[in-house]
């Protein structure tokens, strides 16, 4: 993987600025379209809940994407968020490659 200094664009940003904003929906009526809570919506657009595969899978239906687009939105975050936190690097860094299986 390319590792850069520049964050990738979240889940919450391609969401809000990709699909969002060009097809003038609100928190509200992409809640109803995927059959959420509005919390669910807003907790996505704002970068504070992941997304996993129903949610992905549930995405890709409403926006005619794939699920693979939005799992790897948010594997580009958190492999970025991993290699950039000091503490998740170090933790990382003591990791240690071992021999063939015996």
């Amino acid at each position: 993987m390319l590792m850069t200094k520049r964050k990738p664009a979240t889940v919450g940003e391609i969401l809000v600025e990709e699909f969002m904003r060009p097809m003038g929906l609100t928190q509200h009526a992409l809640a109803e379209a995927m059959g959420v809570q509005r919390k669910h919506v807003n907790e996505l657009c704002n970068d504070r809940r992941n997304v996993t595969a129903p949610t992905a899978l549930i995405l890709a239906r409403v926006f005619g994407t794939s699920p693979e687009f939005w799992l790897n939105v948010q594997r580009r975050t958190d492999l970025w968020e991993a290699m950039n936190s000091p503490q998740e690097r170090e933790r990382i860094m003591r990791a240690r490659r071992i021999g063939a299986a015996a």
